[in-house]
């Protein structure tokens, strides 16, 4: 076992749980990862067993523990989840993840009404399928003996909390992604819950990202962390005006940090608490990577690495030669909000290849991402001069980046460690022990946008745009 000044953080994701241990320069030193599947037992329903998640969390811990002393650990989760849990602790249904699509029509509903404008101005989280909010209210009308027998209502991080300190706890960050709390007073809203029919001794304590709690079995502290994608913004450096986070994993998000919530009056975009008096206002997208993993699995049915389909698309010229993806796939968030959306493929002929295909989609999930960036930053040249910190698997790839800088017309920064989440847990960590820390990790990768690309990216961005609204009308 190695002996000296490290520290873990766990980063709970949709298809795996990974722990990294850095130094404190944020030196990546090792990593390990658990995957687990996702299950649809029925149309709309995406879940997890919870023993999947906790197990793999455990075998990562002490994966690492067999190699490294560290000091702590600290969290990052997927967000957007729901367990109930009952009295003995023990998980009464599967873990219901963001991808759940089976409240989709209670939230249009909702959201419709004057009920629905009024919680998401309470909690800044829209009104759709993906919110634990609109997934109580699902069970509240098709489970309601579930729900009112219920000891808990709570993430799959609480579970995994809860299972390694024996408290029930969620951090503000998480806390202010289930369409529960105030934003505002960053509290439980008894508005909400009184609609929803629960009782505030159903959900977790809310306590600060610094919130930390020994676990006996492991023998160490652990910090309660955050949100991935928030932590994205932290470990990445993206946390002054200047700068924007995007991320692309399974899912992705542009973020922004703001000094207050951010309430947008056409609902399009989501307000988490970040730290202090911080916050976040952002956009996040059901269709990242998953785009490019159903392409290959289920489209193109082939055993080739994603390098290389993205040396097939790399041979395809800027805009696919007409050809436009609007990658609806798994329905989308921000800034349609519309669990219902499909997927739209325009301009197929006879002269396009799988490497159209692949690239059309690579496009295609960066204008739905840049289409979100307009929201959060409407003023066009504040945006241009804005820095883009990025972060997620897409980040390993070159050929994306420089794309993803053509379409934002930004200079694209990528950190020497692309494990942010993980990095901004551990950086919280810091932060609840009191550790002095200088930021020595340097944006060594830089993209800069290609203007020549500029005026084919605009034109494809402005189809992508239109083509959902006239869709609609078909």
């Amino acid at each position: 076992m190695l002996m000296a000044h490290y520290y873990a953080g766990i980063d709970l994701g949709t298809t795996a749980t990974k722990a990294v241990v850095f130094n404190q320069k944020g030196d990546v030193l090792y990593q390990v990862s658990r995957e687990y599947p996702m299950y649809h037992p029925q149309p709309e329903c995406s879940t997890q067993h919870p023993q999947d998640l906790l197990t793999a969390t455990k075998e990562c811990i002490e994966d690492i523990l067999a190699r490294f002393e560290v000091r702590f650990i600290s969290f990052s989760a997927a967000m957007q989840s729901l367990i109930l849990v009952d009295e003995h602790h023990q998980a009464m249904t599967d873990c219901m993840i963001w991808a759940d699509n089976r409240a989709a029509d209670i939230a249009d509903t909702l959201k419709q009404s004057i009920t629905g404008q009024r919680f998401y101005d309470i909690s800044g989280i829209p009104i759709h399928s993906f919110s634990p909010m609109t997934k109580i209210a699902w069970l509240k009308e098709h489970e309601p003996s579930l729900l009112a027998s219920a000891h808990k209502l709570i993430s799959a991080k609480e579970y995994i909390w809860y299972h390694l300190t024996h408290e029930y706890t969620i951090d503000t960050t998480l806390a202010s992604g289930t369409g529960l709390m105030d934003i505002h007073s960053l509290q439980w809203s008894e508005e909400i819950l009184n609609y929803l029919s629960i009782q505030k001794t159903q959900l977790s304590i809310i306590v600060k990202s610094t919130h930390r709690a020994y676990c006996k079995q492991y023998g160490l502290e652990l910090v309660s962390g955050g949100g991935d994608g928030i932590l994205a913004n932290l470990g990445s450096g993206a946390i002054t005006p200047d700068k924007m986070a995007l991320t692309i994993g399974t899912s992705g998000a542009v973020r922004v940090v703001s000094s207050q919530p951010f309430i947008d009056p056409q609902m399009r975009t989501q307000c988490y608490h970040l730290f202090d008096t911080e916050y976040l206002k952002l956009g996040a997208v059901n269709n990242g990577a998953v785009v490019l993993q159903w392409l290959k699995n289920n489209i193109l049915e082939t055993v080739e690495t994603y390098q290389e389909l993205f040396e097939k698309a790399e041979q395809v010229p800027v805009g696919s030669e007409g050809l436009l993806f609007v990658p609806y796939i798994l329905g989308e968030r921000a800034p349609i909000w519309d669990a219902k959306a499909k997927g739209i493929m325009i301009g197929l002929d006879m002269q396009h290849t799988q490497g159209h295909i692949i690239r059309a989609s690579m496009e295609g999930i960066l204008f739905g991402l840049k289409q979100i960036a307009e929201v959060l930053v409407p003023q066009k040249e504040t945006l241009s001069n804005m820095t883009l910190m990025v972060s997620g698997g897409f980040a390993k790839s070159n050929f994306w980046l420089q794309m993803t800088a053509d379409i934002f017309q930004m200079k694209v920064e990528v950190s020497n460690t692309i494990e942010s989440s993980a990095w901004g847990a551990v950086l919280l960590g810091f932060q609840s022990f009191g550790i002095e820390y200088k930021n020595e990790i340097k944006n060594e990768i830089v993209f800069y946008p290609n203007k020549g690309n500029s005026r084919v990216y605009q034109q494809g961005f402005e189809r992508f745009k239109n083509v959902y609204t006239q869709f609609l009308k078909v």
